[in-house]
């Protein structure tokens, strides 16, 4: 199968390299480690002279078969999976970052990101400035000349910001430097950051790739477009001898090995499960969260309401060009306060109290006394983040079923 030939659903359905004859489905690799008849086969192997497998904290046949769909649908140039988002993410920005670097980051991040990069990345000596996703001179005036990347998530969590791609990445060749684009919510079936500028996509596979919450997993796909042989990212200086593969080289051999951020082959095999139905799913997702997005927009109750796919999001037409219209299935609602937040939660039924999101289940959460319960106002309010915020990840469950949970649950609400 070639897999340039098909749509994006499709491809997710195929297996591309069946490694045993007949078989459906790919096997589970649950092994630690791979057997060598020579020692001198395993020594080329082991100093990447011939491809091999060695030991599954290094790579697993399980892990490169789900890393080579997921490159696939991207056109990239190779694909690391790793034990989860965050581990895919710390991965790539340490692989780039050295102390004395400098990055420029999105506002409008996921709490566990905001906080690596704001303390662990600043405890080793490298600094961050953070601008609003939609603000494009700010992130043209927050790179200086220790800049070595610009970080931002196709859509925030938990505001729904959405920044202008192509401007973005403008600045960061302008000022020739990566940009790595976190696309967790909308995953490469909606939205394809290479095709925008992006150089670097990262995903969260725990969520919409997986789709059944039964799995942790990240993803780092190289689309190919930087030279990664620059003299100024000193950070891959040891590996420039790989040209283009020169990031991945860094990763593979050296920041993912050492930080032991492996995936178990068996999540891998389930991720890979759940590609198989993820466009039937962002589809279904997508047409709930804009109906249950309507739905709240009308109700007396609710203060305010925001998804990417209605027509009052104040980035509406960056979302029709992006991702052609698309919202992805999350959406944010606001109560008076707190309280009323609380009241909700506990009196639904259907939909469940969980701090995760793109299950096929519908989820909501109250960002402010969790995920995010340890920053500041002043952080809050740069990231949209209120006590009367709700968070809601909409499933795939009949639209009719979750509106009416949460017509029952807003009329104990006082």
């Amino acid at each position: 199968m070639k897999p340039g030939k098909y749509h994006p659903q499709t491809k997710l359905v195929q297996n591309f390299k069946p490694r045993e004859k007949g078989a459906v489905n790919k096997p589970i690799y649950q092994s630690t480690s791979f057997n060598y008849s020579t020692a001198e086969e395993l020594e080329k192997v082991f100093n990447n002279k011939e491809e091999g497998f060695v030991y599954s904290r290094i790579n697993n046949p399980t892990n490169r078969d789900l890393e080579e769909k997921l490159n696939q649908l991207e056109d990239g140039i190779g694909a690391v999976v790793t034990s989860s988002g965050m581990a895919a993410i710390s991965v790539a920005l340490l692989s780039l970052l050295n102390r004395g670097d400098h990055l420029v980051a999105g506002s409008a991040l996921f709490g566990g990101t905001y906080n690596f990069i704001k303390k662990n990345l600043k405890s080793k000596g490298i600094e961050s400035s953070f601008v609003e996703p939609a603000d494009i001179r700010g992130f043209q005036q927050a790179v200086n000349s220790h800049t070595k990347a610009i970080f931002i998530e196709s859509v925030g969590n938990p505001g729904l910001e959405i920044p202008d791609i192509l401007e973005v990445s403008s600045v960061a060749q302008n000022h020739d430097i990566p940009l790595l684009v976190d696309n967790t919510f909308l995953t490469s079936y909606l939205f394809r950051p290479g095709e925008y500028g992006a150089d670097v996509s990262i995903y969260s596979a725990s969520k919409y790739i997986n789709g059944s919450a039964n799995s942790l997993g990240g993803i780092i796909i190289d689309q190919g477009s930087f030279d990664w042989t620059k003299d100024k990212l000193t950070s891959l200086k040891d590996y420039r001898q790989y040209g283009a593969y020169t990031y991945l080289a860094k990763i593979r051999q050296d920041t993912f090995r050492n930080l032991g951020s492996t995936a178990s082959p068996f999540n891998s095999f389930l991720n890979d499960l759940g590609l198989g139905t993820l466009g039937l799913r962002m589809e279904k997702h997508c047409a709930n969260a804009l109906e249950l997005a309507h739905f709240f927009k009308n109700h007396s109750s609710v203060q305010n309401v925001k998804y990417p796919g209605l027509s009052s999001h104040p980035q509406r037409e960056i979302v029709k060009k992006q991702f052609a219209g698309k919202g992805s299935g999350v959406l944010t609602l606001e109560l008076k306060n707190k309280k009323q937040c609380f009241q909700l939660i506990n009196n639904l039924d259907l939909v469940k109290n969980i701090a995760n999101l793109g299950d096929i289940r519908t989820l909501i959460i109250h960002p402010a006394s969790t995920i995010y319960s340890s920053l500041s106002e002043k952080e809050w309010d740069n990231m949209g983040i209120t006590s009367g915020l709700l968070r809601v990840s909409v499933g795939i469950e009949e639209i009719k079923d979750i509106k009416k949970d949460f017509v029952k649950a807003l009329k104990k609400t006082t």
